[in-house]
């Protein structure tokens, strides 16, 4: 069954109205029909509807709804992956597979070692790839949200966007080991949220891992 995402000021009572791209995809692309069935939420991901189409227009489409329930696929626990910025197109992968596998939002970091450099207007075009690449895996992993994909933040920016997390991880070759990590993994608890930062290619600076202990 198809999902979509819609604004709140979208939803009323009884029917939620479908607008943008997501119009041509019901009728020129999924070619469906009023009576047929698609799934639906809000963008903050509290509720899910089963709806039935009612009328497809051209500029919009009207879902009757038919049952809501309570949001009960998200991770009890909202994960932020603060993610380097590697090579190449690597970004869209990632995006991809954290979004399917949970992740609450995620922030691209230029650290020291990144090879690559954005500048404002590239910056600004990557990441609306990436918000349109995110969208489309919580469609496809039937996601309540649509994890959001933050502007690029410097490391020190990202450090101290971090401290709004109950818990930090950072994976570091010079660490103390897998049996600490699975001693720190260990210790979390239901509804913890977890940053979670992993380096480019070349890894992190030292300087960076002392500016984030």
């Amino acid at each position: 069954m198809y999902h979509f995402f819609v604004q709140q000021e979208q939803i009323s009572e009884r029917e939620i109205r479908i607008e943008g791209g997501d119009v041509n995809h019901i009728r020129n692309v999924l070619r469906m029909n009023p009576g047929e069935q698609v799934t639906v939420s809000g963008m903050e991901g509290e509720k899910e509807y089963r709806c039935e189409i009612a009328r497809i227009e051209e500029d919009s489409v009207t879902l009757k709804i038919l049952w809501a329930q309570d949001a009960d696929t998200e991770l009890p626990s909202h994960i932020c992956l603060f993610q380097g910025l590697p090579k190449g197109d690597k970004m869209e992968l990632i995006i991809q597979k954290a979004v399917e596998l949970g992740v609450y939002e995620i922030v691209p970091v230029a650290t020291k070692r990144a090879v690559v450099k954005l500048d404002k207007k590239k910056e600004e075009a990557k990441r609306k790839r990436w918000n349109a690449i995110s969208e489309s895996a919580a469609k496809q992993s039937k996601r309540m949200l649509i994890p959001q994909v933050r502007p690029v933040m410097d490391f020190a920016q990202a450090v101290e966007y971090a401290k709004t997390y109950d818990r930090k991880l950072i994976p570091y070759e010079l660490a103390d080991g897998m049996e600490k990590t699975r001693e720190l993994i260990h210790s979390f608890g239901p509804g913890d949220s977890i940053a979670v930062f992993i380096g480019p290619e070349g890894g992190f600076e030292e300087k960076e891992i002392a500016l984030a202990q």
